[in-house]
């Protein structure tokens, strides 16, 4: 798995939003004072490393983080409990989940707890 920067400085990466095939990768960047992390790919025990030191490195940092979910392709109770815990320790918005991490956010009612919001306008403003 790979953390980078986005190519493009302070605008949203050409492959946000799109799927992502091979190794779970994270892209960062900055979208209107926000840092934001674009998660790819699937996460589970063996794969969330990467992802999760990212997500807490920048919880410590900066008062709101946003995680783009819209190219994960497959998360557990991993990637959940990764989320729960950067939401206690900064204002964490989650953005656009897929259909499978939106099942997985309402059966176990964290939908209620964190912010979900369907696109990053709406979590960075």
């Amino acid at each position: 798995m790979n953390v980078r920067p986005a190519e493009n400085g302070d605008d949203r990466p050409s492959q946000v939003g799109h799927s992502h095939p091979g190794p779970p990768e994270v892209v960062r960047y900055e979208f209107r004072g926000t840092q934001v992390f674009a998660a790819h790919g699937e996460y589970d025990p063996t794969s969330i490393t990467l992802l999760a030191d990212a997500l807490q490195s920048a919880a410590e940092k900066y008062p709101r983080v946003v995680v783009d979910t819209t190219a994960v392709s497959f998360a557990d109770s991993t990637f959940l409990n990764l989320l729960i815990s950067v939401h206690h320790a900064t204002d964490l918005r989650v953005v656009a989940p897929p259909a499978q991490l939106r099942r997985l956010l309402e059966l176990t009612g964290a939908d209620k707890v964190l912010k979900v919001q369907a696109d990053l306008e709406d979590a960075t403003s």
